[in-house]
């Protein structure tokens, strides 16, 4: 799957203004439409989460022209979140917030080819974030602990 790393890049860039105000929204959006994830943040620093989220994003779209470096640093990821007690199904969790809150914060600069843009990018990311996880039992945090 190729990306259309232009549109990306042009729609994060008129994210980046507002980028405390997307996570902030990004957070509400998930909790709100999926409260079953909430648990995985019950000890969870949510100002320095929200940093952490922010700090992916920027990194993702910078990195976009450089794919060996975004592939190790997402299969990285991807293992570290494994700890953290996120499962396979949580991702489209995820994912659907974060369209749902580009959409709002894009408004009408949010057109059916930024649309598509992303959701390749976040199905990419998501097969990286994948295939650095082991979900080999010993490695699965309980997130009702």
């Amino acid at each position: 799957m190729t990306l259309n790393v232009p549109l990306l890049e042009q729609s994060f860039a008129l994210i980046r203004p507002q980028a405390q105000a997307f996570v902030d929204s990004f957070y509400r959006t998930l909790f709100t439409d999926y409260p079953e994830a909430s648990p995985l943040f019950n000890h969870t620093n949510m100002a320095m989460q929200e940093d952490l989220l922010l700090r992916s994003l920027i990194f993702v779209v910078d990195n976009l022209h450089q794919p060996t470096v975004l592939a190790e640093t997402l299969r990285g990821l991807g293992a570290r979140h494994v700890h953290y007690g996120a499962l396979p199904e949580h991702y489209p969790l995820v994912g659907n917030s974060l369209l749902k809150t580009f959409a709002a914060h894009l408004d009408t600069e949010w057109t059916a080819a930024v649309e598509q843009a992303w959701i390749e990018a976040y199905t990419v990311i998501t097969a990286l974030m994948l295939e650095g996880a082991n979900y080999a039992q010993e490695t699965v945090k309980l997130t009702n602990q």
